[in-house]
């Protein structure tokens, strides 16, 4: 499970719940006949439960000032909450708002709250609470959202129920960053040490947190919306991915996230687990130093593209869909871009010559907690067009100074997670060196464009011109399994590695 960026404009520890999130969020599954699970069956129970394995625990629980993808998972909707919130399917929706409206300009928005919202000490939350939130966000270069507040020009409530939102230029996804941790709504003057207690408006309470073990939410009665199914969710944190499986077969666990592919068929052939293979943005990406000789010629990295074989290696990793372009399917501007770079080691080695380059040695810097795998094919399919690929495995802290700070590398693999964030390719100074004025301008348009399809359409026209530019390679689309016991119902299958709305989930016990 991964998630937070690699930061977009700054914010370099954005990466490392990201990264070492999206480390584990890969999954896809394949096997032989498996014995059916037995059915659930009555009625859900509302005191019920319901323990969740998850992978990365957070470091502490303030998600105004902290980033990375632990907290975003299991803080955002169940404990606090935004005007506007996100599907699986990454589609805007409504949450604190009951309603919205964006001028014909596409500078003004205004908000109606629900009625009847209280955060979990009691308070009545009003406009003023959304304000106060939103213009911290705006003035404080610490908290999580800031630089994409940077296009608002005032925050107001003209009355309690009302917030209006103006902003200097028009932004196709200032929506979708409220859905995000810029968007939380938190207690005007709370003094809550966000660190290890919370006052949020969501579903869920937080019970205790063990550190190093579980955390545990408990549902908030008073809550506004539909209830919580469950009475009781516990977070138990396992690193290890068999000590995971394990915790699944001996009972401790109802639901367990990011099963590694090669893990998965010990749940199946017990017969008594679910499993769902759910989509992600996470974007698998061997980067080129686009600025670093051999890389700075087009040649070499089409060659490098065209030499993998990306179908053998999504299956090699047991996980996801092949990807050939910087936007994933849930992303606006998806396109198949298979027709750019498609396996060719006859051609791959034949434009290393036209650049020089018959025998080439590259360094492939990978942050050491990826496993083996994809390094392997990369070394496999290199070494058949003439290219030695020798392997660099480094501690993360060394990967974000060395690759992300410094941008002293060859190639670099990691998995970019965040929903949207093409701008990386937009932006020369990002570490893949990339620089390209008419992606540029194409995304600047897309991003002032007020019909969201006519912004997709010229974010697809800019992605296709990065794929031909051959700036990186995405190697695959992640995918995620989730292990369940038939008495669960509702949980969330989809980009599940950025957040987990738990609030319709229900648990029944076993026939």
């Amino acid at each position: 499970m991964l998630r937070h960026p690699i930061p977009r404009r700054g914010a370099r520890f954005a990466l490392i719940g990201a990264i070492a999130a999206g480390a584990l969020a890969l999954s896809a599954c394949t096997g032989s006949a498996t014995p059916e699970p037995t059915a659930a069956t009555g009625a859900p129970d509302p005191d019920a439960s319901l323990a969740v394995g998850l992978v990365l625990e957070p470091t502490n629980l303030d998600i105004r000032h902290t980033s990375g993808a632990a907290l975003e998972q299991v803080l955002v909707d169940n404990i606090y909450e935004g005007l506007v919130t996100r599907t699986q399917d990454n589609e805007v929706e409504t949450r604190l708002a009951d309603a919205y409206e964006i001028s014909p300009d596409g500078l003004t928005y205004t908000f109606t709250l629900n009625e009847g919202i209280t955060f979990h000490d009691g308070t009545a939350l009003t406009s003023a609470d959304v304000v106060a939130s939103y213009q911290t966000v705006k003035a404080d270069a610490g908290v999580q959202g800031n630089a994409e507040f940077a296009g608002v020009a005032e925050i107001t409530a003209p009355d309690a129920r009302t917030v209006v939102i103006t902003l200097s230029e028009p932004d196709q996804n200032f929506l979708f960053t409220l859905t995000g941790p810029a968007g939380l709504v938190f207690k005007s003057g709370d003094e809550t040490d966000l660190k290890a207690a919370e006052n949020g408006t969501g579903p869920f309470t937080l019970e205790r947190w063990a550190k190093g073990s579980t955390i545990t939410f408990s549902r908030f009665d008073e809550y506004w919306g539909e209830k919580a199914g469950v009475a009781e969710v516990v977070f138990h944190y396992i690193p290890d991915f068999t000590a995971g499986v394990n915790a699944a077969l001996d009972g401790t666990l109802d639901v367990l996230t990011a099963v590694d592919p090669n893990l998965v068929s010990q749940l199946e052939e017990t017969g008594e687990f679910l499993t769902t293979t759910g989509r992600t943005t996470d974007k698998a990406t061997l980067a080129f130093n686009n600025k670093k000789a051999p890389l700075d010629d087009v040649r070499v990295r089409e060659a490098l593209r065209l030499a993998i074989d990306h179908e053998a290696l999504v299956e090699a990793v047991g996980a996801g869909t092949t990807l050939y372009g910087p936007i994933p399917e849930l992303d606006p501007g998806y396109e198949n871009l298979s027709d750019v770079a498609p396996y060719d080691p006859a051609k791959a080695e034949q434009l290393l010559k036209e650049a020089g380059h018959a025998k080439l040695d590259l360094t492939l810097t990978i942050p050491s907690f990826y496993g083996t795998t994809v390094a392997q094919v990369l070394i496999s399919d290199f070494a058949k067009v003439g290219v030695t690929l020798e392997v660099n495995r480094v501690e993360f802290a060394t990967w974000l100074e060395d690759v992300y700070t410094n941008h002293d590398y060859d190639l670099s693999f990691v998995l970019h997670v965040e929903p949207r964030d093409f701008v990386n390719f937009a932006n020369p100074d990002y570490y893949f060196g990339y620089d390209n004025a008419e992606v540029q301008d194409l995304y600047a348009q897309a991003q002032a464009e007020l019909d969201p399809e006519a912004s997709a359409d010229l974010l697809a026209e800019a992605a296709r011109i990065v794929s031909e530019d051959h700036a990186a390679d995405w190697l695959y689309n992640g995918e995620t399994i989730t292990a369940l016991i038939p008495g669960v119902s509702g949980f969330p299958e989809d980009s599940i590695n950025s957040r987990i709305d738990l609030v319709g989930v229900t648990e029944t016990s076993a026939g």
